[in-house]
C-alpha cells in the first residue's frame, strides 16, 4: 500500500523536475536559440534552398533506385522518404501539437509554421551530408550524422555519442511515446463501447503490437520501406479528409481560427503575462518532434536512397519538412481549434484531437481516429526501429548484437505501453533536444560543403542536365567512400527516365 502512495507522487516529481531543466534552461536558452542561428545560417548560405527549389522537390521524388550487391532493387528516393516519414508522421502531429496547444495555446501552431520554414534549410544540409558521406552495405547503403560526424570532421567520438543518443531516443524513449499512445487512442475507443480490467488492456495492446512490429523489423529495411510506402499515403489521406470535412462544417469559424491563432502569437496578454516564451517553446519543441528538422534523424533513412546526386535527397527531405508541419500538423490544429471552437483550458491533453473530432463527426468518428492514431504510430515505431538499426551497425556489425537490439527494442514497444505518459513525454523532450544539440554542432562547420553540392547541383540544372555527382567533381573531399567517377555511366542509367 505504501508503494501504491509514494510510487505517484515519486513519478510527479520526477516528471516535473526534468520538465523544469527542459522549459527553464535546456530549450529555452540553449537549443532553441542554437536552433535559430544555425538555421539562418543555412538559410542564408544556400540561397534559401527550402523555398527556391521547392518545384525541384517534387521532380527529384520520381528518381528511379540502382541494383543493390544482393542483387534486388536498393531504396528508392521515395522510398527513403517514407521511412522519414514514417518517423516523422506520427504521434508528433496528433498528440505532440495537441499538448501544444494545451500548454502554449493557439499562438504555438504558428511558431511551428515559422520554424518549419526555416528549419527547411537545417533538414536539407544534414541530409545532403549523409547522401554524400554514405556507406554501402548488402541491401545498398546507410549512413547518417554519426557518418559524416567521422568522415567530415575526423571526430569518431562524436558519431559514437551520436549513435548511443539516437539508440537512446529513438529505439527507447520515442518508441515508448507511439506504444503509449496506441494504448491511450484503444483506451478511448473501448471505453466508449464499455470497459475493459485497468491492466489487461495496456497489457494486450502491448502484446498485440510487438507481434505485429516483429514481423516487419525481422524482415530488414526493404520490408519496413514497403510498409511504410503501403501505409502512410492511406493514413495521411484519410486524415487530411477528416480534416478537410471539419473545415468545410466550420468554414464560417475559419477566418476566426486564423485570427486566434495569430492573436495568441503575438498577444498582448502573452506578453503581460510573460506567456509568450510558453508559446514560442512549445511551438518549437513540438515542431521539431513532428518534423524532425535539424534532429540528425531524417538523414538515416535519407542516407539509404539510391540518387544520382546527394542533393537531390537533400530537397527530398525538406519537403518532408513541409509536409509534416504545414500540412499533417496544421490539419491537427485546425481540427482541435475548430473542435473546441477556441475555447481551451490551458490544461495538458493528449486526446485533445480524438476528442474535437468526435464532438464535430459524432462518436463514431472515435474509433476512425484510433484507427488513424494507431497505424500512424505503427510505422513511427518502425522508423524509430531502423534508425536504431542503422547507428547500432555503425556502432557494431556483430549479428549477435544486432539480434539483443532487436530484443530491447520489442521489450522498450511493450513497457512503453504500461507506462506514464507525462513521464515519457518529458523525457522525449530531454533525449530530443540532447541528439539535436550533437547534431547541430556537427553540421555547422560541415555545411560549406553541402553548399558547394548545390552549387554543382544547380550548375548542371542549368545545363540542362539531370545532375550526377561523383567525387572528382570536388577533389578535396576527404572520407567520401560511394560517387566514385567509374560509377557516373551506372547511376545516370536508372535516373535518366525520371528528369
Amino acid at each position: 500500500m505504501l508503494l501504491a502512495d509514494t510510487a505517484p507522487t515519486l513519478d510527479a516529481r520526477l516528471t516535473d523536475a526534468i520538465a523544469f531543466f527542459n522549459d527553464d534552461i535546456f530549450w529555452a536558452w540553449i537549443l532553441i536559440p542554437l536552433l535559430v542561428v544555425v538555421s539562418i545560417y543555412f538559410t542564408i548560405g544556400s540561397g534559401v534552398v527550402q523555398i527556391r527549389l521547392v518545384p525541384e522537390m517534387f521532380r527529384v521524388l520520381r528518381s528511379k533506385p540502382e541494383i543493390a550487391p544482393d542483387g534486388r532493387k536498393a531504396v528508392s528516393s521515395l522510398q527513403a522518404f517514407m521511412i522519414s516519414a514514417a518517423a516523422r508522421i506520427g504521434t508528433g502531429n496528433i498528440i505532440g501539437v495537441a499538448v501544444a496547444i494545451s500548454l502554449g495555446g493557439p499562438g504555438a501552431v504558428f511558431w511551428m509554421w515559422l520554424m518549419a520554414m526555416i528549419v527547411g534549410a537545417a533538414s536539407f544540409v544534414e541530409s545532403t551530408l549523409a547522401q554524400l558521406y554514405k556507406v554501402r552495405d548488402r541491401s545498398g547503403y546507410r549512413g547518417g550524422p554519426s557518418y559524416y560526424m567521422e568522415r567530415g570532421l575526423g571526430a569518431r567520438w562524436a558519431g559514437v555519442l551520436f549513435s548511443i543518443t539516437i539508440l537512446a531516443t529513438f529505439a527507447m524513449v520515442f518508441n515508448a511515446v507511439q506504444s503509449n499512445t496506441i494504448v491511450g487512442a484503444v483506451g478511448n475507443s473501448v471505453a466508449q463501447v464499455g470497459s475493459t480490467d485497468g491492466w489487461l488492456l495496456p497489457v494486450l495492446v502491448g502484446a498485440a503490437l510487438v507481434a505485429v512490429t516483429s514481423l516487419v523489423i525481422f524482415g530488414g529495411v526493404r520490408r519496413i520501406a514497403n510498409t511504410a510506402q503501403a501505409l502512410i499515403p492511406s493514413f495521411a489521406l484519410v486524415y487530411i479528409i477528416v480534416g478537410l470535412v471539419i473545415m468545410a462544417m466550420n468554414y464560417q469559424q475559419i477566418p476566426a481560427m486564423f485570427a486566434l491563432i495569430f492573436e495568441h502569437a503575438f498577444g498582448i496578454r502573452e506578453f503581460a503575462a510573460a506567456g509568450l516564451a510558453m508559446v514560442i517553446i512549445q511551438g518549437v519543441r513540438r515542431g521539431m518532434f513532428s518534423n524532425e528538422a535539424g534532429l540528425g534523424s531524417a538523414p538515416v533513412a535519407a542516407a539509404s536512397a539510391s540518387v544520382t546526386h546527394p542533393v537531390k535527397q537533400g530537397l527530398v527531405q525538406t519537403l518532408g519538412v513541409y509536409f509534416d508541419t504545414l500540412v499533417v500538423s496544421s490539419m491537427t490544429a485546425f481540427i482541435i481549434l475548430l473542435g473546441y471552437q477556441g475555447t481551451l483550458d490551458g490544461t495538458r491533453e493528449p486526446d485533445l484531437t480524438q476528442h474535437a473530432v468526435t464532438a464535430m463527426l459524432g462518436p463514431w468518428s472515435m474509433h476512425l481516429m484510433t484507427l488513424i492514431i494507431v497505424l500512424v504510430a505503427f510505422t513511427s515505431v518502425l522508423g524509430n526501429y531502423y534508425y536504431g538499426e542503422s547507428n547500432l551497425e555503425y556502432l557494431t556489425g556483430s549479428a549477435n548484437a544486432m539480434f539483443v537490439y532487436k530484443v530491447l527494442f520489442l521489450t522498450a514497444t511493450f513497457l512503453g505501453a504500461l507506462g506514464s505518459i507525462d513521464l515519457v513525454w518529458t523525457l522525449a523532450d530531454t533525449t530530443m533536444g540532447l541528439m539535436a544539440l550533437v547534431n547541430l554542432v556537427a553540421i555547422t562547420p560541415l555545411a560549406v560543403i553541402a553548399f558547394r553540392l548545390l552549387k554543382d547541383y544547380t550548375d548542371q540544372r542549368k545545363q540542362g542536365l539531370d545532375p550526377v555527382f561523383t567525387r572528382d567533381r570536388l577533389p578535396d573531399l576527404r572520407g567520401v567512400e560511394c560517387w566514385e567517377p567509374e560509377e557516373k555511366a551506372e547511376a545516370v542509367g536508372p535516373e535518366a527516365g525520371s528528369a
